[in-house]
């Protein structure tokens, strides 16, 4: 993923330049450097570790993009704005609700801008989606159901994204933590109750999952988590009085139904380059910050839940 996101950062390379990585391996390091001498760049210094690069190198550095482990996503995140430095943060932003308050603290102590790299929520397609939902044009939003699958088990098996103690969960909270992200961002508020199951299907970590619940203003959410399935593909409708929408949970389509339709037909929307154009818009000043913490604190109590749930096999959990 860091690899992709450098792909998209070099297109952009009259707004950016990539001062440094901090990518302690160096197989991986190598295999990094190929992207840049295809793009005609010498790659910029490697500083293994992050302490280093933070001492020596804050001077030249305005923002770090972070893509690491999800356990390291919280104590790495605090440490660059305590350098006064703005972040564009991977998802899912922390393992925990208690990480994401403190986080959000680190953030208003230091004034500096945070933004979480979920795709969804930096989507044009989804903000879109939220505007429509905001001003009423489905009507009441009563429901939203959402699905995300993927060949998730057979090809993170090995990785650390199966090892719960560094990814915090499974597919649920991997590739589907955009489906979370994307419901919480859509629903604008926070759930009430929720009961969820998780089938490991053998392995350490989640592999299916299906979640029910209630926000506070009574909308009602189903969604459902295949990672042991063909392919990869995302489904979200939302059910309104007067309308439907449908968007994917990483953004890239929207689809509308409104008022006086029949059918549900494609909405356009601005093109994007981008999850790294959207961020440099939001540091601008141009677009307000789509997907701040206060998104990702939503995402992960809803998490918390989750799991709260699973463990007492589907038991409802009130949130307060």
């Amino acid at each position: 993923m860091a690899r992709a996101h450098i792909r998209g950062m070099l297109k952009q390379t009259d707004t950016t330049t990539i001062t440094a990585l901090c990518e302690p391996n160096p197989a991986a390091y190598q295999t990094t450097t190929e992207i840049f001498l295809e793009a005609g760049m010498d790659a910029p210094i490697n500083v293994p570790d992050m302490e280093t690069l933070l001492s020596d190198y804050t001077n030249q550095i305005d923002v770090a993009l972070i893509v690491t482990p999800h356990v390291q996503h919280f104590r790495q995140a605090q440490a660059c704005l305590e350098a006064g430095i703005d972040v564009l943060l991977e998802k899912p932003m922390v393992m925990t609700a208690d990480e994401a308050v403190q986080l959000i603290e680190t953030r208003d102590r230091t004034g500096k801008l945070l933004v979480v790299a979920f795709n969804g929520s930096m989507s044009p397609h989804t903000r879109a989606a939220v505007n429509m939902l905001r001003s009423g044009k489905i009507g009441e939003v009563l429901s939203i159901s959402a699905t995300v699958w993927q060949n998730w088990k057979n090809l993170t098996t090995g990785a650390w994204r199966q090892q719960p103690e560094i990814a915090g969960g499974g597919f649920l909270f991997d590739t589907g933590a955009h489906m979370l992200n994307t419901v919480v961002d859509l629903a604008g508020e926070e759930f009430s109750e929720v009961a969820a199951w998780l089938d490991n299907r053998g392995r350490d970590v989640d592999i299916n999952g299906v979640v029910m619940g209630r926000l506070k203003s009574g909308m009602m959410v189903t969604m459902h988590g295949c990672g042991d399935t063909s392919g990869g593909g995302s489904d979200v409708h939302i059910f309104g009085t007067e309308g439907v929408i449908r968007v994917g949970v990483w953004g890239g389509v929207l689809e509308a139904q409104l008022p006086g339709e029949t059918e549900i037909k494609p909405v356009e929307v601005p093109p994007s380059l981008g999850t790294w154009q959207q961020f440099l818009a939001v540091r601008n000043g141009i677009l307000k910050n789509p997907c701040p913490p206060e998104v990702g604190l939503r995402m992960a109590r809803l998490w918390d839940a989750i799991k709260a749930s699973a463990e007492q096999d589907g038991r409802l959990i009130t949130l307060s």
